[in-house]
Protein backbone atom coordinates (compact mmCIF):
# COMPACT_ATOMS: atom_id res chain seq x y z
CA UNK A 1 0.00 0.00 0.00
CA UNK A 2 2.15 2.95 -1.02
CA UNK A 3 1.23 6.34 -1.47
CA UNK A 4 1.07 7.34 -5.01
CA UNK A 5 3.95 9.34 -6.70
CA UNK A 6 2.49 12.16 -7.69
CA UNK A 7 1.71 14.67 -4.85
CA UNK A 8 -0.53 13.49 -2.14
CA UNK A 9 -3.65 15.60 -0.62
CA UNK A 10 -1.75 14.75 2.66
CA UNK A 11 1.06 16.17 1.34
CA UNK A 12 -0.53 19.40 0.45
CA UNK A 13 -2.50 20.01 4.04
CA UNK A 14 0.65 19.19 5.85
CA UNK A 15 2.15 22.13 4.28
CA UNK A 16 -0.73 24.01 5.18
CA UNK A 17 -0.69 23.19 8.29
CA UNK A 18 3.01 24.45 8.84
CA UNK A 19 1.87 27.33 7.85
CA UNK A 20 -0.42 27.97 10.58
CA UNK A 21 0.49 25.64 13.56
CA UNK A 22 3.73 25.11 14.91
CA UNK A 23 5.26 22.00 13.09
CA UNK A 24 1.93 21.41 11.30
CA UNK A 25 0.56 20.04 14.28
CA UNK A 26 -1.09 20.24 17.48
CA UNK A 27 0.69 17.74 19.54
CA UNK A 28 4.38 16.86 18.91
CA UNK A 29 4.20 13.00 17.80
CA UNK A 30 1.96 13.64 15.01
CA UNK A 31 4.75 15.32 13.03
CA UNK A 32 5.95 11.03 12.57
CA UNK A 33 9.37 13.25 12.91
CA UNK A 34 10.94 10.18 14.58
CA UNK A 35 10.45 7.78 12.18
CA UNK A 36 11.44 9.69 9.31
CA UNK A 37 7.69 9.74 7.60
CA UNK A 38 5.62 12.47 6.10
CA UNK A 39 2.57 12.52 8.68
CA UNK A 40 -0.82 11.41 7.81
CA UNK A 41 -3.78 13.50 7.96
CA UNK A 42 -6.79 11.39 8.92
CA UNK A 43 -9.91 12.02 7.48
CA UNK A 44 -12.25 9.36 9.35
CA UNK A 45 -12.46 5.88 11.56
CA UNK A 46 -14.49 2.94 12.23
CA UNK A 47 -14.33 0.03 14.24
CA UNK A 48 -10.01 -1.12 14.28
CA UNK A 49 -9.23 1.58 11.03
CA UNK A 50 -8.74 4.96 10.20
CA UNK A 51 -9.05 6.34 6.85
CA UNK A 52 -6.46 9.11 5.61
CA UNK A 53 -7.62 12.15 3.30
CA UNK A 54 -5.96 10.20 -0.05
CA UNK A 55 -8.47 7.39 0.64
CA UNK A 56 -5.80 5.01 2.20
CA UNK A 57 -7.06 2.26 5.16
CA UNK A 58 -5.12 1.42 8.26
CA UNK A 59 -5.09 -1.11 11.12
CA UNK A 60 -5.04 1.35 13.88
CA UNK A 61 -3.37 0.71 16.87
CA UNK A 62 -2.97 4.10 18.12
CA UNK A 63 -6.52 4.86 18.94
CA UNK A 64 -5.99 8.69 19.80
CA UNK A 65 -3.46 7.24 22.26
CA UNK A 66 -5.68 4.94 24.93
CA UNK A 67 -9.21 6.72 24.68
CA UNK A 68 -10.92 4.55 22.32
CA UNK A 69 -11.17 0.98 23.84
CA UNK A 70 -14.28 0.52 22.02
CA UNK A 71 -13.08 1.35 18.52
CA UNK A 72 -13.69 4.29 16.44
CA UNK A 73 -16.89 5.79 16.15
CA UNK A 74 -18.49 3.45 18.44
CA UNK A 75 -22.57 3.96 17.95
CA UNK A 76 -23.68 3.69 21.41
CA UNK A 77 -20.85 6.49 21.72
CA UNK A 78 -21.63 8.60 18.56
CA UNK A 79 -25.61 8.22 19.92
CA UNK A 80 -25.33 9.41 23.10
CA UNK A 81 -23.39 12.38 22.21
CA UNK A 82 -25.72 13.23 19.71
CA UNK A 83 -28.15 13.28 22.14
CA UNK A 84 -26.28 15.46 24.25
CA UNK A 85 -26.16 17.84 21.50
CA UNK A 86 -29.59 18.23 21.19
CA UNK A 87 -29.91 19.51 24.93
CA UNK A 88 -26.87 22.06 24.50
CA UNK A 89 -23.22 21.41 24.57
CA UNK A 90 -22.13 23.32 27.57
CA UNK A 91 -23.88 25.61 30.53
CA UNK A 92 -20.93 26.17 33.23
CA UNK A 93 -23.45 24.89 35.86
CA UNK A 94 -24.44 21.36 37.44
CA UNK A 95 -25.19 18.66 35.26
CA UNK A 96 -27.06 15.41 36.62
CA UNK A 97 -25.25 13.64 33.80
CA UNK A 98 -22.06 15.14 36.02
CA UNK A 99 -23.08 13.21 39.32
CA UNK A 100 -23.55 9.90 37.41
CA UNK A 101 -20.52 9.97 35.74
CA UNK A 102 -18.83 10.85 39.38
CA UNK A 103 -20.79 7.93 40.25
CA UNK A 104 -19.62 5.35 37.73
CA UNK A 105 -16.00 6.37 38.90
CA UNK A 106 -16.60 6.46 42.47
CA UNK A 107 -18.33 2.87 42.31
CA UNK A 108 -15.60 1.56 40.12
CA UNK A 109 -12.46 2.50 41.39
CA UNK A 110 -12.40 2.04 45.81
CA UNK A 111 -9.62 4.15 46.44
CA UNK A 112 -11.67 7.43 44.83
CA UNK A 113 -14.34 8.23 47.26
CA UNK A 114 -14.80 11.54 45.60
CA UNK A 115 -13.79 13.38 42.18
CA UNK A 116 -13.35 16.19 40.15
CA UNK A 117 -13.69 16.39 36.73
CA UNK A 118 -11.36 18.05 34.82
CA UNK A 119 -10.05 18.93 30.85
CA UNK A 120 -6.90 17.07 30.34
CA UNK A 121 -4.85 14.64 31.84
CA UNK A 122 -2.08 18.02 32.58
CA UNK A 123 -5.22 19.51 34.01
CA UNK A 124 -5.62 16.63 36.27
CA UNK A 125 -2.32 16.27 37.30
CA UNK A 126 -1.46 19.75 38.43
CA UNK A 127 -4.67 19.69 40.33
CA UNK A 128 -3.53 16.43 42.13
CA UNK A 129 0.18 18.09 42.69
CA UNK A 130 -1.46 21.07 44.03
CA UNK A 131 -3.67 19.31 46.73
CA UNK A 132 -1.33 17.00 47.44
CA UNK A 133 1.11 19.80 48.91
CA UNK A 134 -2.00 21.95 50.43
CA UNK A 135 -2.93 18.72 52.11
CA UNK A 136 0.17 17.40 53.86
CA UNK A 137 1.39 21.23 53.77
CA UNK A 138 4.90 19.62 52.43
CA UNK A 139 6.74 20.68 49.31
CA UNK A 140 8.86 18.12 47.50
CA UNK A 141 7.33 15.90 44.85
CA UNK A 142 8.84 12.23 43.98
CA UNK A 143 8.74 11.48 40.51
CA UNK A 144 10.18 8.38 37.98
CA UNK A 145 12.33 9.25 35.11
CA UNK A 146 10.70 8.16 32.17
CA UNK A 147 6.86 8.57 33.71
CA UNK A 148 5.15 11.59 31.63
CA UNK A 149 2.42 13.14 33.55
CA UNK A 150 1.83 15.99 30.81
CA UNK A 151 2.95 19.15 30.53
CA UNK A 152 3.13 20.54 33.93
CA UNK A 153 6.23 23.33 34.53
CA UNK A 154 7.06 21.03 37.68
CA UNK A 155 6.45 17.53 36.44
CA UNK A 156 8.10 17.98 32.72
CA UNK A 157 11.70 17.40 33.77
CA UNK A 158 14.33 14.87 33.63
CA UNK A 159 17.64 13.90 36.38
CA UNK A 160 20.56 14.68 36.65
CA UNK A 161 23.48 12.59 37.53
CA UNK A 162 23.30 10.04 40.29
CA UNK A 163 20.59 8.23 41.92
CA UNK A 164 18.38 10.61 43.06
CA UNK A 165 18.55 14.82 42.51
CA UNK A 166 17.32 17.76 41.97
CA UNK A 167 15.41 17.34 38.59
CA UNK A 168 16.71 20.12 35.99
CA UNK A 169 13.42 21.54 33.15
CA UNK A 170 13.13 19.48 30.08
CA UNK A 171 11.64 22.10 28.44
CA UNK A 172 12.80 25.73 27.49
CA UNK A 173 10.28 28.35 29.17
CA UNK A 174 10.14 26.63 32.57
CA UNK A 175 12.53 28.27 35.17
CA UNK A 176 14.65 26.28 36.97
CA UNK A 177 12.92 27.16 40.56
CA UNK A 178 9.68 25.61 39.57
CA UNK A 179 11.86 21.92 39.08
CA UNK A 180 13.52 22.55 41.89
CA UNK A 181 10.61 20.92 44.12
CA UNK A 182 10.73 17.50 41.80
CA UNK A 183 13.11 14.90 42.91
CA UNK A 184 13.29 12.22 39.96
CA UNK A 185 14.44 8.54 40.44
CA UNK A 186 14.39 5.60 38.30
CA UNK A 187 11.69 3.43 37.68
CA UNK A 188 11.24 0.00 39.18
CA UNK A 189 14.02 0.92 41.69
CA UNK A 190 12.78 0.56 44.67
CA UNK A 191 16.29 1.47 46.72
CA UNK A 192 16.07 4.76 44.69
CA UNK A 193 13.07 5.64 46.59
CA UNK A 194 13.49 4.01 49.67
CA UNK A 195 17.05 6.66 49.79
CA UNK A 196 14.63 9.33 48.67
CA UNK A 197 12.86 9.18 52.13
CA UNK A 198 16.44 8.67 54.00
CA UNK A 199 17.40 12.22 52.97
CA UNK A 200 14.19 14.16 52.84
CA UNK A 201 12.24 12.49 55.52
CA UNK A 202 8.91 14.38 56.40
CA UNK A 203 9.17 17.14 53.28
CA UNK A 204 7.90 14.79 50.15
CA UNK A 205 4.44 15.48 49.74
CA UNK A 206 3.35 12.86 47.03
CA UNK A 207 4.76 10.02 44.99
CA UNK A 208 3.52 10.37 41.21
CA UNK A 209 3.98 7.19 39.02
CA UNK A 210 2.58 5.82 35.83
CA UNK A 211 1.52 2.45 37.49
CA UNK A 212 1.84 0.70 34.19
CA UNK A 213 4.20 2.84 32.02
CA UNK A 214 3.17 3.97 29.06
CA UNK A 215 5.06 6.85 27.98
CA UNK A 216 8.84 5.43 27.28
CA UNK A 217 6.63 2.20 25.52
CA UNK A 218 4.53 0.10 27.92
CA UNK A 219 7.09 -0.88 30.84
CA UNK A 220 5.06 -3.10 33.51
CA UNK A 221 6.11 -2.29 37.26
CA UNK A 222 8.14 -5.41 38.65
CA UNK A 223 6.75 -7.59 40.94
CA UNK A 224 6.58 -6.06 44.30
CA UNK A 225 7.47 -2.70 43.47
CA UNK A 226 4.58 -0.94 43.90
CA UNK A 227 3.54 -2.21 46.84
CA UNK A 228 7.08 -0.78 48.35
CA UNK A 229 6.03 2.48 46.79
CA UNK A 230 3.05 2.21 48.58
CA UNK A 231 4.68 1.50 51.87
CA UNK A 232 7.31 3.93 52.20
CA UNK A 233 4.70 6.82 51.02
CA UNK A 234 2.41 6.02 54.08
CA UNK A 235 5.59 5.49 56.54
CA UNK A 236 6.19 8.75 55.99
CA UNK A 237 2.75 10.34 55.49
CA UNK A 238 3.57 11.29 51.53
CA UNK A 239 0.77 10.86 49.24
CA UNK A 240 0.89 8.14 46.60
CA UNK A 241 -0.71 9.28 43.32
CA UNK A 242 -1.50 6.70 40.88
CA UNK A 243 -1.49 8.73 37.17
CA UNK A 244 -3.82 6.04 35.43
CA UNK A 245 -4.66 8.75 32.60
CA UNK A 246 -3.45 5.80 30.54
CA UNK A 247 -4.44 2.62 32.57
CA UNK A 248 -7.58 3.96 34.17
CA UNK A 249 -10.68 1.98 32.85
CA UNK A 250 -8.13 0.58 30.04
CA UNK A 251 -6.37 -2.39 31.72
CA UNK A 252 -9.10 -3.00 34.00
CA UNK A 253 -12.46 -1.64 35.02
CA UNK A 254 -10.91 -0.17 38.08
CA UNK A 255 -7.78 0.52 36.94
CA UNK A 256 -4.08 -0.60 37.04
CA UNK A 257 -4.43 -0.70 41.34
CA UNK A 258 -7.41 -3.11 40.83
CA UNK A 259 -5.25 -5.16 38.34
CA UNK A 260 -1.85 -4.91 41.39
CA UNK A 261 -4.31 -4.65 44.63
CA UNK A 262 -2.66 -1.40 45.51
CA UNK A 263 -4.99 1.53 46.97
CA UNK A 264 -3.58 4.96 46.07
CA UNK A 265 -4.15 8.13 48.22
CA UNK A 266 -5.57 10.12 44.64
CA UNK A 267 -5.58 8.71 41.18
CA UNK A 268 -6.09 10.82 38.15
CA UNK A 269 -8.02 9.47 35.50
CA UNK A 270 -8.47 10.77 31.25
CA UNK A 271 -8.61 9.49 28.15
CA UNK A 272 -11.48 6.20 28.10
CA UNK A 273 -13.45 8.42 30.90
CA UNK A 274 -14.60 10.51 27.59
CA UNK A 275 -14.57 7.80 24.96
CA UNK A 276 -12.42 10.08 22.57
CA UNK A 277 -13.80 13.21 23.54
CA UNK A 278 -11.44 15.84 25.72
CA UNK A 279 -12.37 14.64 29.55
CA UNK A 280 -10.30 14.24 32.74
CA UNK A 281 -11.09 13.74 36.49
CA UNK A 282 -8.87 13.51 39.77
CA UNK A 283 -10.09 11.87 43.09
CA UNK A 284 -9.44 9.83 46.26
CA UNK A 285 -10.09 9.49 49.72
CA UNK A 286 -12.55 11.96 50.74
CA UNK A 287 -10.74 13.96 53.77
CA UNK A 288 -7.99 14.96 51.05
CA UNK A 289 -10.68 16.20 48.22
CA UNK A 290 -12.14 17.76 50.82
CA UNK A 291 -9.52 20.50 50.64
CA UNK A 292 -10.77 21.17 47.12
CA UNK A 293 -12.65 24.50 46.89
CA UNK A 294 -15.14 25.62 47.45
CA UNK A 295 -15.05 22.92 50.77
CA UNK A 296 -11.36 24.31 51.21
CA UNK A 297 -8.51 25.85 50.41
CA UNK A 298 -7.08 24.60 47.64
CA UNK A 299 -8.52 26.16 44.50
CA UNK A 300 -9.02 24.72 41.30
CA UNK A 301 -11.81 25.66 38.74
CA UNK A 302 -12.53 25.33 34.53
CA UNK A 303 -15.06 26.99 32.32
CA UNK A 304 -15.76 23.72 30.72
CA UNK A 305 -15.40 20.97 33.36
CA UNK A 306 -17.88 18.33 33.25
CA UNK A 307 -18.34 19.24 30.01
CA UNK A 308 -21.97 18.06 28.73
CA UNK A 309 -20.90 15.94 25.33
CA UNK A 310 -17.73 14.39 27.06
CA UNK A 311 -19.59 13.60 29.91
CA UNK A 312 -22.23 11.68 27.22
CA UNK A 313 -19.63 9.91 25.69
CA UNK A 314 -17.72 9.28 28.84
CA UNK A 315 -20.83 7.33 30.60
CA UNK A 316 -21.70 5.29 27.12
CA UNK A 317 -18.08 3.98 27.47
CA UNK A 318 -18.09 3.20 31.03
CA UNK A 319 -21.85 1.68 31.08
CA UNK A 320 -20.67 -0.11 28.17
CA UNK A 321 -17.68 -1.78 29.89
CA UNK A 322 -19.30 -2.46 33.07
CA UNK A 323 -21.85 -4.47 30.89
CA UNK A 324 -18.65 -6.67 29.70
CA UNK A 325 -17.08 -7.65 32.53
CA UNK A 326 -15.06 -10.07 30.12
CA UNK A 327 -14.28 -7.75 28.06
CA UNK A 328 -10.64 -6.89 29.69
CA UNK A 329 -9.56 -10.63 29.33
CA UNK A 330 -10.46 -10.49 25.87
CA UNK A 331 -8.60 -7.51 24.91
CA UNK A 332 -5.31 -8.96 27.27
CA UNK A 333 -5.62 -12.55 24.97
CA UNK A 334 -6.02 -10.84 22.09
CA UNK A 335 -3.00 -8.38 22.55
CA UNK A 336 -0.80 -11.50 23.93
CA UNK A 337 -1.02 -13.16 21.13
CA UNK A 338 -0.40 -10.67 18.72
CA UNK A 339 2.76 -10.12 20.78
CA UNK A 340 3.59 -13.64 20.40
CA UNK A 341 2.82 -13.66 16.89
CA UNK A 342 5.08 -10.36 16.80
CA UNK A 343 7.89 -12.63 18.66
CA UNK A 344 8.00 -15.33 16.59
CA UNK A 345 7.99 -13.28 13.17
CA UNK A 346 11.10 -11.16 14.40
CA UNK A 347 12.42 -14.50 15.61
CA UNK A 348 12.07 -16.09 12.08
CA UNK A 349 14.15 -13.25 10.11
CA UNK A 350 16.63 -13.19 13.28
CA UNK A 351 15.87 -9.43 14.28
CA UNK A 352 15.84 -8.64 18.03
CA UNK A 353 13.08 -7.09 19.40
CA UNK A 354 11.90 -7.18 23.42
CA UNK A 355 8.12 -6.72 23.67
CA UNK A 356 6.28 -5.66 26.56
CA UNK A 357 2.50 -5.75 26.99
CA UNK A 358 0.07 -5.65 29.80
CA UNK A 359 -3.73 -6.20 29.00
CA UNK A 360 -4.04 -4.61 25.81
CA UNK A 361 -1.15 -2.15 25.71
CA UNK A 362 2.22 -3.31 24.15
CA UNK A 363 5.43 -2.19 22.81
CA UNK A 364 7.47 -3.66 20.34
CA UNK A 365 11.75 -2.46 21.60
CA UNK A 366 14.05 -3.31 18.68
CA UNK A 367 16.82 -4.21 21.47
CA UNK A 368 17.40 -7.81 23.40
CA UNK A 369 16.17 -6.55 26.61
CA UNK A 370 14.70 -6.66 29.11
CA UNK A 371 13.01 -3.15 29.31
CA UNK A 372 12.18 -2.37 33.12
CA UNK A 373 12.90 1.50 33.26
CA UNK A 374 14.17 4.42 30.86
CA UNK A 375 17.71 3.67 30.80
CA UNK A 376 17.02 0.12 28.85
CA UNK A 377 14.45 1.71 27.09
CA UNK A 378 17.22 3.73 25.28
CA UNK A 379 19.06 1.19 24.27
CA UNK A 380 16.57 0.25 21.66
CA UNK A 381 17.28 1.08 18.26
CA UNK A 382 14.94 4.09 17.08
CA UNK A 383 16.31 3.52 13.30
CA UNK A 384 15.45 0.12 13.35
CA UNK A 385 11.97 1.10 15.16
CA UNK A 386 11.54 4.08 12.46
CA UNK A 387 12.29 1.08 9.32
CA UNK A 388 9.67 -1.14 11.02
CA UNK A 389 6.83 1.29 11.41
CA UNK A 390 7.16 2.78 7.85
CA UNK A 391 6.78 -0.81 6.41
CA UNK A 392 4.27 -1.69 8.24
CA UNK A 393 2.55 1.73 6.82
CA UNK A 394 3.27 0.64 3.82
CA UNK A 395 1.14 -2.34 4.05
CA UNK A 396 -1.80 -1.00 5.85
CA UNK A 397 -0.47 -1.05 9.89
CA UNK A 398 -0.79 2.11 11.87
CA UNK A 399 1.86 1.63 15.20
CA UNK A 400 2.56 4.83 17.05
CA UNK A 401 5.13 6.90 15.37
CA UNK A 402 7.79 6.65 17.91
CA UNK A 403 9.89 3.93 20.13
CA UNK A 404 8.65 5.23 22.96
CA UNK A 405 4.94 5.18 22.85
CA UNK A 406 2.52 2.80 24.07
CA UNK A 407 0.33 0.61 21.01
CA UNK A 408 -3.33 0.00 21.65
CA UNK A 409 -5.53 -2.70 21.01
CA UNK A 410 -9.45 -2.07 21.49
CA UNK A 411 -12.47 -3.94 21.59
CA UNK A 412 -13.27 -3.64 17.35
CA UNK A 413 -9.81 -5.43 16.41
CA UNK A 414 -10.70 -8.69 15.05
CA UNK A 415 -8.81 -12.11 14.44
CA UNK A 416 -8.76 -10.64 11.29
CA UNK A 417 -6.55 -7.59 11.75
CA UNK A 418 -4.42 -9.47 13.67
CA UNK A 419 -3.83 -11.80 10.95
CA UNK A 420 -3.38 -9.06 8.48
CA UNK A 421 -0.84 -7.77 11.19
CA UNK A 422 1.36 -10.42 11.38
CA UNK A 423 1.73 -10.57 7.70
CA UNK A 424 2.64 -7.29 7.29
CA UNK A 425 5.40 -7.68 10.01
CA UNK A 426 6.48 -10.50 8.46
CA UNK A 427 7.55 -8.57 5.45
CA UNK A 428 8.80 -5.95 7.67
CA UNK A 429 11.18 -7.52 9.99
CA UNK A 430 12.45 -9.74 6.67
CA UNK A 431 13.38 -6.06 5.04
CA UNK A 432 15.09 -5.44 8.58
CA UNK A 433 17.02 -8.52 8.71
CA UNK A 434 18.85 -7.41 5.48
CA UNK A 435 20.18 -4.31 7.20
CA UNK A 436 23.16 -4.37 9.05
CA UNK A 437 22.51 -4.08 12.87
CA UNK A 438 22.72 -0.87 15.21
CA UNK A 439 23.74 -1.59 18.25
CA UNK A 440 22.17 0.98 21.12
CA UNK A 441 20.80 4.63 21.58
CA UNK A 442 21.89 6.54 24.24
CA UNK A 443 21.12 10.04 23.54
CA UNK A 444 18.70 11.82 26.08
CA UNK A 445 15.73 12.38 25.78
CA UNK A 446 12.88 10.78 23.34
CA UNK A 447 11.56 14.25 21.96
CA UNK A 448 8.58 12.53 21.36
CA UNK A 449 5.41 13.56 24.06
CA UNK A 450 2.29 13.64 23.03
Amino acid sequence: MKPPSKRSRSQELYERAQRLIPGGVNSPVRAFRAVGAPPLIIARGRGSQVTDVDGRHYIDYIGAWGPLILGHAQPDVERAVVQALERGTAFGLTTEAEIRMAQLITEAVPSIEKVRLVNSGTEATMSAIRLARGFTKRDLVVKFIGCYHGHVDSLLVKAGSGVATFALPESAGIPAQFAELTLAIPFNQPEALAKVFTKHRGKIAAVILEPVVGNMGCVPPAEGFLKTVRELTERDGALLIFDEVMTGFRLAYGGAQSLYGIRPDLTTLGKVIGGGLPIAAYGGRADIMNCVAPDGPVYQAGTLSGNALAVAAGIAVLEKLGRRPGIYKELANRTLRLAEGLRKEAARAAVEVCINCVGSMFTVFFTRGPVFDFDSALQADRERFAGFFRAMLDRGVLFPPSQFEAAFLSAAHTDKDIEATLAAARDGFAMLSERPVKVGNREQGTGNRK
